[in-house]
């Protein structure tokens, strides 16, 4: 079926959007070598400095539910989209001010802002649009598209600009977004126009913040906010460390690039990282295809059981050739990504359409909040103990979350019917 009107308009705006703070996000690693020599700081204070940065993202994902609800989800798009460009216009006056303080302000203004994303923009397509799968398909793609282009187009301008100029330069997308938002016309609810009581603009206290989120722990959202926060686990772990292990691999360090980029010190296994990225978009678009099709609860089931098994298919296939890896890779990949639009539908399923807001701002604080916990023992994990044993512990964030999808699907959610009804949540998966 053939999006309409309507869905065809938010699925631009929010397709622009996603594409952007992943653009964003991905492209500031690529200037950490850079800020290093020009500053002359130690790579710890650089690293707690850019963290200023990432910490907001996760942590502000709740607030910025909050504001989506009170305020309606296009004007916190807006205002993300135009805080994360200026936040890159003050990281190119860092230059000038010759401070790395000034890049820490920068880095934490674009977190603040990128933060409000996720749950006004999953908000929007949850209450504006009909086919509700497709577009978040597509506005998955467009997220990948951003996580893949951002530091090649970072990484390529910096062999010829100065960082200044680049940073300058990757602002100026984010501002021809706003512009381009500000003229999108649509109605943000009108997949829901008949649940939705409360308009954007009624204001949300802190009793109702309290009371709200209480309703909503009190249903089968409790169950799915942990799922999507084990899925941050897998998430967060894998992609955060594969480059480093795939950096020491034999087959990896054999594998020759062109050699007038060797020059640059740009890793083979980068592109197989980055390739793995791109595969993701077709998972993406393959998932959210699904969500019309098979019932949320079982679709995450049966995608962290695949999650599971690839990450113990690593442990020998590290030891195998290249090919394998590629292979392997790109089918991680594929499945990784594909899983993303079952968890986002989730949310929609599970929760009443004027809270949507806050509900998705939950989710994303335990899929990048929560979730990050991963880098911590992963990283730990990996220092200690075998390579076989990281990925183990890897596959056994998606196995836990492959449980309480059964149990969601078999109807642990129905435990919970007397409060859900309270709630106004629908518990029909």
């Amino acid at each position: 079926m053939s999006l309409n009107s309507n869905d065809r308009s938010i699925a631009g705006f929010t397709m622009a959007g996603h594409a952007l703070v992943h653009w964003f996000e991905t492209a500031i690693p690529i200037f950490l070598v850079v800020w290093l020599a020009e500053f002359d700081v130690t790579v710890t204070l650089i690293g707690l400095i850019v963290a200023l940065g990432y910490a907001p993202f996760g942590i502000g994902a709740l607030p910025g539910g909050i504001l989506a609800d009170r305020y309606g989800p296009k004007r916190l798009i807006l205002l993300c989209l135009l805080g994360m460009s200026l936040a890159f216009t003050v990281l190119a006056a860092a230059s000038v001010l010759e401070s790395i303080y000034a890049i820490a302000v920068g880095l934490l203004l674009w977190g603040i802002a990128a933060s409000i994303y996720h749950p006004a923009g999953l908000a929007l397509i949850s209450t504006g649009v009909e086919e509700r799968g497709t577009v978040f398909a597509w506005h998955g793609i467009a997220g990948n598209f951003g996580i893949a282009l951002g530091p090649f187009v970072a990484a390529t301008l910096l062999i010829f600009l100065e960082w200044p100029l680049v940073a300058a330069m990757l602002a100026v997308p984010g501002f021809l977004a706003v512009v381009y938002g500000l003229s999108a016309d649509f109605d943000s609810t009108a997949a829901v126009a008949d649940d939705v009581d409360a308009g954007p603009d009624e204001a949300l206290s802190l009793g109702d913040l309290v009371t709200n989120s209480r309703a909503l722990f009190a249903s089968a959202f409790a169950i799915v906010f942990v799922i999507v926060t084990f899925e941050g686990l897998y998430y967060r772990g894998m992609l955060t460390y594969l480059p480093e292990i795939m950096h020491g691999l034999p087959a990896v360090e054999g594998l020759e690039i062109l050699p007038a980029l060797e020059q640059y010190d740009i890793d083979p296994g980068f592109y197989i990282y980055v390739g793995l990225l791109v595969v993701g978009m077709a998972g993406q678009y393959a998932g959210g295809k699904l969500t019309d099709r098979i019932p949320a609860a079982r679709g995450l089931a049966v995608f962290f059981v695949i999650l599971a098994v690839l990450a113990l298919a690593f442990i020998p296939v590290v030891n195998l050739g290249l090919g394998a890896l590629i292979v392997l890779s790109g089918v991680l990949g594929f499945f990784l990504f594909a899983i993303q639009p079952f968890y986002q539908n989730a949310v929609a399923v599970y929760t009443p359409a004027d809270s949507r807001g806050l509900s998705y701002g939950y989710t994303y604080l335990g899929e990048f909040g929560f979730g990050a916990a991963s880098i911590a023992i992963a990283g730990f994990v990996l220092e200690e103990f075998a390579l076989s044993t990281f990925f183990v512990v890897i596959a056994s964030f998606a196995f836990v979350g492959a449980g309480l999808s059964v149990a969601l699907a078999l109807g642990l959610d129905r435990l919970l019917d007397r409060k859900s009804t309270d709630a106004g949540v629908d518990p029909e998966a």
